[in-house]
């Protein structure tokens, strides 16, 4: 049974001061004992239990490492880090190898995401209007096809037509798809890199 975010809690859930800092420390605790450093220390605040969908991308030097996470919180906030942070930085297909000497190199960036909330649509026209450029993170999803980007990519997108593409592309679709059987959901995120966090939605 698929446990989900109970229809009292925030949309977006917003960690208390000083959880970001601990939270992003964690993810790289847990890469390092991953590499045979010392044994992470679970964080046990009551907010680390909450249930929680969360992104973690890593940048290594001034590049991206890895970019894993989930889109619906099925599991607690820290267990839901530590295992995207272990896939970004070992199971994404972009991920070079690692060793513990490399993680001062390592940047991490969590993104904390809002309840996904489909869109209504009658054209694509009519979704192009809908999608706010620098807030959304939309998922696509047709037949077994889906894709997600997050809002972070629209810095690196000229228009939302551009985002909208380049999400069908991820897919597997072509860029100029269209069906009425496309299903659009958006979300928004939650940034906290170092310890600072940065809203952008």
């Amino acid at each position: 049974m698929e446990l989900s975010r109970s229809m009292n809690e925030p949309d977006n859930l917003t960690l208390p001061s000083g959880a970001p800092a601990r939270l992003l420390r964690w993810a790289h605790d847990s890469i390092a004992a991953q590499l045979g450093g010392a044994p992470a220390r679970v964080p046990t605040d009551p907010w680390c239990r909450q249930l929680a969908a969360t992104f973690v991308t890593l940048y290594r030097d001034d590049g991206l490492h890895g970019c894993i996470g989930s889109l619906r919180a099925t599991r607690p906030l820290v267990d839901d880090v530590r295992q995207n942070a272990l896939a970004a930085a070992f199971l994404d297909p972009r991920a070079t190898s690692l060793i513990l000497d490399d993680l001062p190199r390592l940047r991490v960036e969590i993104s904390l995401l809002s309840r996904l909330q489909p869109l209504a649509f009658a054209s694509e026209s009519e979704l192009l209007v809908a999608l706010r450029p620098g807030v959304d993170g939309v998922v696509l999803r047709y037949d077994t096809a889906c894709s997600t980007l997050l809002p972070q990519v629209w810095a690196k997108v000229a228009s939302p037509s551009e985002f909208l593409a380049e999400l069908k592309m991820k897919a597997g679709l072509p860029r100029s798809f269209w069906s009425d059987r496309l299903q659009i959901e958006r979300y928004t995120v939650r940034r906290y890199v170092d310890g600072e966090e940065l809203v952008d939605g």
